[in-house]
């Protein structure tokens, strides 16, 4: 399980032009049964995805296929967990 970390860098300003393709990236990384959660890092600071069922090398390649990566909008960081409880609506995570 993964924990992806989207900071804004320096670059932010361009964002709009990428957000369609960030968009179509993160829908993508639904679509395909990666991502579990995505959401807005706050105070305006990035965002942030939680990845299951992937390795990390194809996670990253993942992630640097997403345009605010690709673009520099985003540094991106991948912290990997190995849960070893969860909650039991969270069990399938221990899979």
């Amino acid at each position: 399980m993964f924990i992806v970390l989207l900071s804004f860098s320096d670059n932010n300003s361009k964002a709009g032009q990428f957000m369609d393709g960030h968009k179509e990236w993160l829908k993508r990384g639904f679509d395909d049964g990666v991502f579990l959660l995505a959401g807005s890092l706050q105070p305006n600071r990035g965002g942030g995805i939680v990845a299951h069922n992937t390795s990390l090398p194809d996670l990253q390649s993942r992630v640097n296929d997403d345009p605010f990566v690709a673009e520099n909008v985003v540094t991106a960081e991948i912290l990997e967990i190995t849960p070893s409880r969860a909650d039991a609506r969270l069990q399938f995570l221990l899979n």
